[in-house]
């Protein structure tokens, strides 16, 4: 099974930055874009994972799930892994706050004693728009820079579970499917 682990987003706000983004994918770029129901933030790939290590994952997440405070996610502001010239993702980006890098180096940790490497690269938190066709060169995507810099768009929304989600590749793009749902420690109310 191919896993990984997400926050994902309340159905309103993907449908929030679906049509705030419009103007990109009206453009024809070469770009598989992701239907709205697919937005997530990813916190960490697990890969091709055996079966007989699920549960030891689901633990982990409860776990970490239980000891973290939900916490809010500012989203906003786009971009392109490795550049927007030549991009092979584009993106929405996520605020990493202190929170948000707390709950994945708890995952990150919680997941090495299972046998899952450590990410080493800087956590840059986003939310996959569309991946670019690889054959491309730069210039098809002359125009992207300013046509991006030019979207607006600012969400904030609660982070409340963490998700072990199943990722099957097809044709059509992948399709992801909700293992399990872990909560986060629900926020204290002032009196």
């Amino acid at each position: 099974m191919r896993l990984f682990i997400a926050l994902n987003l309340p159905v309103a706000e993907r449908d929030r930055i679906y049509e705030a983004t419009a103007p990109l994918r009206d453009t024809g770029f070469p770009v598989h874009w992701m239907e709205p129901e697919s937005y997530h933030l990813t916190l960490k790939f697990l890969g091709n994972v055996r079966p007989e290590l699920v549960p030891a994952i689901e633990k982990v997440v409860d776990r970490v799930a239980a000891a973290t405070g939900a916490f809010p996610l500012s989203i906003g502001g786009f971009g392109a892994f490795p550049t927007i010239r030549r991009p092979r993702v584009i993106w929405i980006g996520v605020d990493p706050t202190p929170a948000l890098r707390c709950l994945k180096q708890d995952i990150e940790w919680g997941l090495a004693n299972h046998g899952f490497e450590r990410e080493t690269r800087a956590f840059h938190p986003h939310v996959t728009l569309g991946r670019a066709e690889e054959r491309e060169g730069a210039g098809a995507f002359r125009g992207l820079d300013g046509l991006s810099a030019d979207l607006r768009y600012r969400g904030k929304v609660p982070a409340e579970t963490v998700d072990l989600m199943r990722s099957q590749l097809s044709r059509q793009g992948p399709r992801y499917t909700l293992l399990r749902n872990s909560p986060l420690k629900p926020r204290s109310k002032r009196p």
